[in-house]
């Protein structure tokens, strides 16, 4: 479809974005709507990840009809989490902000017609200064044998996290269904969220993949924390899916995150 385009995850946003309406894998909270309003999209759609504690899922929607720029998010169980093509195939709009509502957008329209639409009405919008979102990257305190650092955006891992604990406000899918970017760094433990399961159980599919580089990985339900806030993962957090390497360590489903934390430091 001419000037639409669809990745991943938002992280992947470029120069070749710009001006482009953009079906985008990533759920609808702050942090991706930051990257796609720094990438100079014409317009984005996202994933609800289930809409979640606080609305966080839908959450940048509002934040960018703030800056003119016309957002969308499809209902996470018409289309997998994490996967672009899916969102502009499969994917059916949950919630729209105003901006994309003057442009023809409303909930229970097909992706594809809604990016037709965004399209067309091209992004002759002013724009303000994107603004910086604050701190995204911090370290929770630990008296433990191992660095625990709380992360908005898995893409934030360095490799000085090596053999530590990361808790994510990220969604625990794999881009695209497919494990070649699963994660960078050969942390001791991951914990996201699970962006409502969804579609084919897409919010939590990096699991088990990671499960094979015998990382403890586990997901808390959107209900109970935030999505793209990590610590509110760490805060109100509740496990709601385990790996394998995770339940050897004693992690479960029901266990809160703080205590699963507790758990991977040596303190539990």
């Amino acid at each position: 479809m001419e000037g639409v385009l669809a990745v991943d995850s938002a992280t992947q946003l470029g120069d070749a974005h710009r001006g482009a309406v953009v079906a985008c894998g990533s759920h609808g909270a702050i942090y991706p709507a930051w990257l796609a309003a720094g990438a100079g999209v014409a317009a984005i759609i996202l994933n609800d990840a289930g809409i979640g504690r606080d609305s966080a899922g839908v959450a940048g929607l509002a934040w960018l009809d703030a800056l003119g720029i016309p957002a969308c998010a499809v209902d996470h169980r018409s289309a997998r989490i994490a996967d672009g093509g899916d969102t502009l195939e499969s994917g059916v709009l949950s919630v729209v902000n105003e901006a994309a509502g003057r442009a023809g957008c409303a909930p229970g329209q097909a992706c594809a017609e809604a990016a037709r639409r965004l399209a067309q009405a091209g992004a002759g919008v002013a724009r303000a200064e994107v603004p910086a979102i604050g701190e995204t990257r911090s370290r929770i305190p630990s008296t433990g044998h191992r660095e625990v650092w709380a992360l908005d955006s898995v893409s934030l891992a360095r490799p000085t996290d090596a053999h530590a604990v990361v808790v994510t406000g990220s969604h625990g899918a794999l881009l695209g269904g497919r494990p070649d970017h699963l994660l960078g760094v050969a942390v001791h433990a991951a914990i996201f969220n699970d962006a409502g399961g969804g579609k084919d159980g897409a919010g939590y599919s990096r699991l088990a993949a990671l499960d094979a580089r015998a990382i403890a990985a586990a997901t808390v339900s959107s209900a109970s924390a935030r999505i793209g806030d990590a610590r509110s993962t760490y805060d109100t957090g509740v496990l709601s899916h385990v790996n394998e390497a995770a339940r050897r360590l004693g992690l479960r489903e029901g266990l809160s995150c703080r205590e699963a934390v507790a758990r991977l430091v040596g303190l539990a």
